[in-house]
């Protein structure tokens, strides 16, 4: 089968699952671009570009639900959005942009997994000043690497007791989307263009985020895709650490 059909076929599908816990899936699709050898400055403005769709889907879905937690997500918000402009307008070098990616996928990998950021009955407040470093230090790193940061967001509020899972979701969801935007306009302000298929791309990705979303909303997650998923990040992250 033609490479290029079965990353057509296999884009959806990475959508809807990252949609189905609230996320927007840059790294998914970071991680697909990597197998399939895409241009690395091809990389970040396609990512950016299906995470700003993938993620409001995402997002109204949970927020429909009654979700969504607004304090918790403006507090995290305040810090994310400047950083992730600023950080969308450098570029990284090649190699050391891979070994990055790759450690970031390895977060992906265990959240998928589920081997951190278990769901907890005991639920903290939130002081301010942690939203902001928080948000900051993962909008920073979001518009760097062309990610929405929802990967490590959602671990984070649930280790520290900030929010319960879905809960998560809904303020990742909305987290990834306000860094997307920033981080994307970081980079058409350094001159970045599109890559000239993406919009194909956010198209097959719309649908596959709409029906994640509507089933991570309401059901519970398939598990066995959870584990294909999980499958084709290590996949991924394996071929940015040997592959210079």
């Amino acid at each position: 089968m033609n490479s290029e059909l079965v990353f057509l076929l296999l884009l959806p599908l990475v959508a809807f699952l990252y949609a189905a816990v609230g996320h927007g899936g840059a790294s998914g699709y970071l991680a697909l671009m990597a197998i399939f050898s895409f241009a690395p400055d091809e990389l970040k403005s396609t990512a950016l570009l299906l995470n700003i769709f993938v993620s409001s889907i995402s997002f109204y879905h949970f927020w429909k639900g009654g979700f969504f937690n607004r304090k918790l997500f403006l507090y995290f918000a305040i810090g994310s959005i400047p950083l992730s402009f600023i950080g969308g307008m450098y570029d990284v070098d090649t190699h050391l942009y891979k070994i990055i990616l790759g450690v970031l996928l390895l977060f992906a990998i265990a959240k998928m997994l589920n081997l951190f950021g278990k769901e907890s009955n005991e639920i903290r407040g939130i002081k301010w000043f942690q939203g902001v470093i928080v948000g900051g230090v993962i909008g920073f790193f979001s518009g760097l690497i062309g990610i929405g940061g929802g990967i490590i967001l959602s671990p984070v509020i649930l280790l520290m007791k900030w929010g319960k899972m879905k809960e998560a979701a809904a303020v990742s969801a909305l987290f990834i989307w306000v860094n997307s935007v920033s981080g994307m306009a970081g980079q058409l302000w350094n001159g970045v263009s599109l890559y000239s298929e993406a919009w194909l791309f956010v198209g097959l990705a719309v649908v596959g985020a709409y029906f994640g979303g509507l089933v991570g909303s309401s059901k519970m997650n398939n598990i066995s895709l959870r584990y294909l998923l999980a499958f084709v990040l290590v996949l991924a992250s394996v071929k940015l650490f040997i592959v210079h």
